[in-house]
């Protein structure tokens, strides 16, 4: 199948303000572009770009005094398979990880897991480890945890939205990545597309989603504990210990963001 994405973002900035944008299609995905993904500018400016520590592809720019609208528009391959499940898939011992993968059984900006630990030990201490214990920590953040846009906030932390009880995406992939790590899972942030392929429309308008990555059984599977359940057309932009090392935009001054539109379709 073939799914069109794309997204047009808009900011204000009362002066020249260095930004840092992660809005491309991972370099794992580069492959299956049938059209370029290409980061455009309105007015057009100049972009350093360069892969960050966790290999996304960012990019580097000056956004100038007023309006600066950034957009993409590109057709990608996909399988159109549902996220893998492997209900077989083991835990590692901490000695048998490998050492890159260390980094994600820590806390993080959003990922407190000292202030979880008790509440983890508590509620999964009991849980048969390996996928049955991430699809239980799933199950949990799922019920848990309402999905409302007016609660969304920059500065809602994982245990922010464990005591608050609702969130969006990011707040679900970051209660149960905190979860995890507290486990001895090891979990890292997911963002990119997800468009509504095989479910019914949803009427909000579109978004970027944030789900989240485990590593059993020698590999990393895809969990989303928002929707909680396989979904089809995931395409990946970036991964990072929490939204701290994804965020689409970074801005190294005053900015207002005045657009937001992303595009997930799948083409006919």
């Amino acid at each position: 199948m073939k799914i069109r994405a794309g997204y047009e973002i808009s900011h204000v900035c009362p002066q020249p303000t260095p930004m840092i944008l992660t809005l491309s299609v991972h370099p794992t995905r580069m492959n299956d572009l049938v059209s370029v993904d290409r980061v455009m500018f309105d007015p057009p400016i100049q972009a350093n770009t360069y892969h960050d520590s966790f290999g996304n592809f960012c990019h580097v720019i000056s956004a100038p005094a007023g309006r600066l609208t950034i957009h993409s528009d590109f057709v990608i391959n996909d399988s159109g398979r549902p996220d893998e499940v492997a209900p077989g898939a083991v835990q590692h011992a901490l000695g048998d990880l490998p050492v890159d993968v260390l980094l994600f059984l820590l806390g993080s900006r959003y990922c407190e897991t000292d202030r979880l630990t008790n509440v983890a030990w508590t509620l999964f201490g009991q849980v048969p480890k390996g996928w049955p214990l991430v699809q239980a920590i799933c199950d949990f953040v799922h019920g848990h945890i309402a999905f409302n846009y007016a609660h969304a906030s920059p500065l809602k932390t994982a245990f922010d939205a464990y005591t608050q009880k609702s969130g969006v995406c990011r707040d679900f992939a970051h209660l149960a990545i905190t979860l995890c790590r507290c486990m001895n899972i090891p979990a890292r942030y997911c963002t990119g597309y997800l468009g509504d392929i095989g479910v019914p429309p949803d009427p909000a308008p579109m978004d970027f989603s944030a789900w989240f990555e485990v590593f059993l059984g020698g590999r990393w599977y895809t969990f989303d504990a928002r929707h909680n359940k396989p979904r089809i057309g995931r395409v990946l932009m970036a991964r990072g210990r929490d939204a701290t090392d994804v965020a689409i935009v970074t801005s190294f001054g005053p900015s207002t963001l005045t657009s937001f539109k992303v595009v997930t379709l799948e083409v006919p």
